[in-house]
C-alpha cells in the first residue's frame, strides 16, 4: 500500500526489536550522499535494476557519487545485507528480444556492486515460476541454522546466478536435481552466502519473494543471524568453501 510499510520492512524491523537492531527504512536514494547514512553499521537491499535511475515509485534515486560512497564505506567496513532481487540490482539490462547477453560471465567486467555482493542474477524460471526444492545446509553453525535438519524444503522463486566470487562462504545450496526449467538444467549453485568485501562483511540469500516466507521461521532466523553477523553483533566463518559446497558452481544453463 502506497505510503505504508510494506511486508519486507515490517518484518525487518521486527527482527530488529527482536534480535536488539535498529532499522531505519527508506526509499530515497539520496541517503548515501547524506552523512547520516555513517551512523548505521549495515545496509540492507531489497532492491532491483538501476538505482542511480528515477524508479517506477518516482523516489528520489541515488547519485553515482553515492554508489561509490556506499561501495567504499563498505570495503573500509559497513556492513551489507543484499536480499532475493538484490542480485538483479545493478544488473546489465540486455535488449529484450536477445537475452544471450544473461548467459555470460562477466568476470572483471561485472559492475562492482555485484562483484561486491558475490553473485549476479541470470533469470528465473517462469513455468512455474515458484517451485518447491531443497537447500543443503552447508555450514549449520551459522547463525539461525543451529537448530536445522539438512536439508531443507522451501518454496521459493529461485534465481539461477553467476559470476559467484571465489572467496565465499556458503551457507545454502540450492539442489537444482528435479527442478522444472531450462534455467535449473545444472549442478548445484550457492542459493545464500557469506564473504569479506575489505573489511564489510557480506550476507546474501536468494529467498525473499513469496510474501508467505516473510512469516518463514527458518528464513527469518537465517535473515536474522545473516544481519546480526553483517553488524559483528554474531560469529560466523567467512572461510571460502565455494569449491567445496558447489562444484560445479560455474556452470551456465
Amino acid at each position: 500500500v502506497e505510503g505504508k510499510p510494506s511486508i519486507v520492512d515490517d518484518a525487518v524491523t521486527a527482527l530488529g526489536d527482536k534480535n536488539g537492531f535498529h532499522v531505519g527504512v527508506t526509499k530515497d536514494g539520496r541517503i548515501f550522499d547524506d552523512q547520516q547514512f555513517h551512523d548505521y553499521s549495515a545496509v540492507i537491499f531489497y532492491t532491483t535494476g538501476d538505482l542511480t535511475t528515477l524508479g517506477t515509485d518516482g523516489k528520489p534515486p541515488m547519485s553515482p557519487e553515492g554508489k561509490q560512497k556506499l561501495l567504499d564505506a563498505i570495503h573500509n567496513g559497513l556492513g551489507f545485507v543484499g536480499i532475493h532481487a538484490a542480485a538483479d540490482t545493478f544488473h546489465p539490462q540486455p535488449d529484450p528480444k536477445d537475452l544471450s547477453n544473461r548467459y555470460i560471465a562477466h568476470g572483471d567486467q561485472q559492475d562492482p556492486y555485484l562483484k561486491m555482493l558475490g553473485g549476479e542474477f541470470i533469470i528465473h524460471g517462469s513455468t512455474p515460476r515458484l517451485q518447491d526444492t531443497h537447500l543443503i545446509v552447508d555450514d549449520p553453525k551459522f547463525p539461525g541454522l543451529e537448530a536445522v535438519t539438512s536439508p531443507v524444503t522451501s518454496n521459493d522463486e529461485w534465481y539461477s546466478l553467476k559470476d559467484f566470487a571465489p572467496d565465499m562462504h556458503v551457507i545454502l545450496t540450492l539442489d537444482t536435481h528435479g527442478m522444472t526449467g531450462a534455467c535449473y538444467q545444472r549442478s548445484p549453485y550457492p542459493a545464500t552466502w557469506a564473504r569479506m568485501h575489505g573489511k564489510g562483511r557480506i550476507f546474501y540469500t536468494a529467498i525473499g519473494d513469496r510474501p508467505e516466507n516473510w512469516k518463514n521461521e527458518f528464513f527469518l532466523n537465517l535473515l536474522a543471524g545473516g544481519i546480526r553477523w553483517a553488524i559483528d553483533d554474531a560469529n560466523a566463518s567467512a572461510e571460502p568453501n565455494l569449491k567445496e559446497a558447489a562444484p560445479g558452481y560455474a556452470e551456465i544453463p
